[in-house]
């Protein structure tokens, strides 16, 4: 199954305490369950720039973990242009690469940010479906 996974996804599953928690057991199901990230070189830039920042004061280590499970795991792929409007140009990249596999999802925790489309999905959301599907 294949997912594109929004930053805020990364960076609640590295603030998050609990390892129930929805974020962490998509992050987990990348490499583990069968989970594969989609992504582009704008989606690793991201990645990097924002679980760099200061503010988050996550471990370099625990950051290379992380991108390297994504790639490693998952598949570069491209954009497939969008006319949606959506109040977060940053966000576009996300949809867009989401759009280039059939029967793929956009995992985010900020579900407003982007159209209403059933590949649209919370984390949570994404959990239910994994179950459904048998990889958890």
């Amino acid at each position: 199954m294949y997912a594109v996974i929004d930053t805020n996804v990364l960076v609640a599953a590295l603030l998050s305490r609990h390892s129930d928690s929805a974020t962490v057991q998509v992050v987990s199901a990348i490499s583990e369950k069968g989970l594969r990230p989609l992504y582009n070189h704008e989606i690793i830039a991201e990645y990097k720039e924002v679980l760099s920042r200061p503010k988050f004061e996550f471990p370099s280590k625990a950051i290379a973990s992380i991108l390297n499970k994504i790639q490693m795991s998952g598949m570069a792929s491209y954009r497939v242009p969008s006319s949606e409007v959506f109040p977060d140009p940053k966000d576009v990249v996300f949809y867009e690469v989401a759009m280039s596999k059939d029967d793929a999802y956009l995992v985010t925790g900020n579900i407003r940010h982007f159209p209403k489309n059933t590949i649209v999905v919370t984390p949570s959301e994404m959990l239910e479906i994994l179950q459904r599907e048998g990889i958890l």
